[in-house]
């Protein structure tokens, strides 16, 4: 039947559907089909792109400059959370989720739709004791969650530098002096990423699932190895010993699948990690067969030169040809922009090297499967805080503790305390102070002192532990005459250092500060004390340790001073050991385990231990 002897309505119905097939052809794009191959969607999605959204994908802005507006003008790859760039602490976890969930419209409003990813620094905890794989695989699976019901994909941990000198502002957040110790705690990542399949090739990022994070394996490489634990300073070492000790955990962080790698401030001998090609691109990317993408720490091209910033084109240069791929570039975005288009154009940079940093970025985006799932989920902010990782939490502040003594004397235990006394003393400026047990890197970039989180002091976990008729006196900081006049059982003094972060950590003398040292001498010579240190690392104790009966190392136990007490009260014993080396003197550092001229107070691996006190 010719079209002529058809009526026209049904003309008009084949007209509308040919134009429907049409425009579903039309709309139809390979790269946003989850059916396919990874490798074919970036393929499709790349030739798609423009240069202006190729180099938007390689910049990371901070929240406090981001819009949608913005996001949508520069084609904005990843917005990150920047140190104490957080809610207000009465802000609820929905008020969170829904300015990621703004963000990210935003980057889905753009020609291509590519979603952002969500940057935030995360488990800058105290790792310092070495635990069995399973604990750090769990403590990863929480942290994803938490980061995950704040509407975040993207987790700036782990930290798998390797502390070689606690004069470093950034010792706390390396696992140990031993690469040994922080290679096996790389098992934190399939923790944050979920388990890679089997089978898998060995260098490609996965991330499995929507309650898991993508990681990022930091600093490389040599940052906890710089002369005298000068934070950003030069790790001079030969070849052998730079590889042999800073390298082991980025082997298994590749193969465990890690999204992301972030580049040091630092230097090997020298020359600045953010322009080191032979390490970021021939090492890392061709002979490790690293396919996640490298990110630069924050404004870290800017500091390539002396002083910062001054030849920014050259700096864009430099950064470029090492092999960064993703930059942190959190307010002067606009320049980056604008001098690497200028390069790429002028051809100073090759294309090639831009399609292979967005190659990357996107292969870590499409393995998160955020083009499917780009919104941000509000059931996962019952995981916020809940009770199971509270509990976890406890339970790693417990692990950690390190028992380094117990009593005058061997025969004269003074752990585990009892429960049932009639009088006992706290005393110290660490006893009453969250801000203080968590150290820097909470809320605040620096930290910070007082009630500035939920959780639990050390004294209110001990008034909680004791017995009913037991009365617990807390003066901060007593005269010897105060404790001699008030016949107390025993005391517990929490003393320690102030919170810190990076270079204003950085530390000469490792001195406790005032009056943590009076206090200690004020209580300790009149009663029984146990002296609880709250440290990022080793400090100066040897001075006080006659007059001290029992000493534990509780490094930053964080939110859950309950598990502190779980231990001093006998509910569970001491297992802790020491994964650093305590030195008798600053004179001694740098000191590690194998060292010709090792002589220190406590050695690596010391720990006492204690049983549970029977109910």
């Amino acid at each position: 039947m010719g079209v002529k002897n058809m009526g026209k309505a049904s003309v008009l119905l084949i007209m509308v559907i040919c134009c429907w097939i049409s425009m579903a052809e039309a709309e139809y794009f390979k790269y946003k089909d989850p059916k396919k191959p990874i490798g074919v969607r970036i393929k499709d999605l790349m030739k798609r792109m423009t240069l202006e959204e190729k180099i938007g994908q390689m910049t990371q802005i901070d929240k406090k400059v981001a819009s949608n507006e913005v996001i949508n003008k520069y084609f904005i790859g990843s917005v990150l959370s920047g140190g104490g760039s957080v809610p207000a602490k009465q802000a609820s976890p929905k008020t969170w989720v829904d300015m990621v969930n703004d963000y990210q419209k935003g980057s889905l409003s753009t020609r291509l739709g590519i979603p952002l990813i969500y940057g935030i620094d995360a488990v800058h905890g105290h790792n310092n004791v070495y635990k069995a794989t399973i604990f750090p695989h769990n403590i990863g699976a929480a942290t994803a969650r938490e980061v995950r019901a704040t509407g975040i994909q993207y987790a700036f941990a782990p930290c798998i530098a390797v502390c070689r000198d606690p004069r470093w502002g950034r010792c706390y957040e390396s696992y140990s002096e031993d690469p040994k110790i922080v290679k096996l705690m790389t098992e934190i990542i399939p923790g944050l990423q979920g388990e890679i399949p089997a089978g898998s090739r060995k260098g490609v990022p996965f991330v499995g699932g929507p309650d898991k994070v993508a990681a990022c394996a930091k600093h490389y490489l040599g940052d906890g190895g710089t002369h005298l634990g000068t934070n950003e300073g030069n790790t001079i070492v030969d070849a052998k010993e730079f590889f042999s000790i800073h390298m082991p955990a980025y082997y298994d962080a590749v193969i465990k699948g890690v999204a992301t790698i972030m580049t040091s401030y630092s230097s090997w001998n020298g020359v600045k990690m953010h322009a080191n090609r032979f390490l970021v691109t021939d090492f890392l990317k061709n002979r490790l067969k690293f396919k996640g993408f490298v990110i630069s720490d924050w404004q870290g091209i800017d500091r390539i030169t002396t002083p910062e910033h001054t030849n920014y084109t050259y700096s864009i240069i430099a950064g470029m040809n090492a092999g960064i791929d993703m930059f942190m570039v959190p307010y002067n975005y606009t320049e980056f922009i604008d001098g690497l288009t200028y390069l790429v154009k002028n051809r100073f940079i090759p294309t090639s090297r831009v399609d292979d940093a967005v190659k990357r970025i996107l292969r870590v985006k499409f393995s998160m499967g955020l083009f499917e799932k780009p919104l941000a989920d509000y059931s996962m902010a019952k995981y916020l805080g809940s009770q199971e990782h509270r509990d976890l939490a406890r339970e790693a502040v417990r692990k950690t503790l390190v028992l380094l003594k117990n009593g005058k004397s061997l025969k004269t235990p003074l752990l585990p305390l009892p429960k049932q006394a009639s009088k006992i003393l706290v005393a110290g400026s660490h006893a009453d102070n969250i801000g203080y047990q968590c150290g820097g890197w909470t809320i605040e970039w620096q930290g910070l002192s007082g009630d500035i989180t939920d959780g639990t002091t050390i004294l209110s976990a001990v008034k909680k532990t004791v017995g009913p008729k037991t009365q617990v006196v807390y003066n901060e900081n007593p005269s010897d005459s105060f404790v001699k006049s008030n016949k107390f059982d025993y005391a517990i003094v929490v003393v320690g250092e102030h919170p810190y972060a990076e270079t204003f950590g950085d530390s000469k003398n490792l001195t406790i500060p005032e009056p943590g040292p009076s206090t200690i001498n004020n209580v300790c010579g009149s009663v029984k004390c146990v002296v609880v240190v709250i440290s990022g690392r080793p400090v100066v104790i040897q001075p006080y340790l006659k007059t001290i009966d029992a000493l534990v190392a509780a490094w930053l136990p964080g939110s859950e001073g309950q598990g502190v007490t779980d231990v001093l009260f006998g509910d569970y014993g001491f297992t802790g050991k020491l994964a650093r080396t305590w030195f008798k003197s600053v004179n001694q550092l740098p000191m590690n385990v194998g060292d010709a001229h090792y002589d220190p107070l406590y050695p690596f691996g010391f720990g006492l231990t204690t049983k549970p006190r029977k109910n």
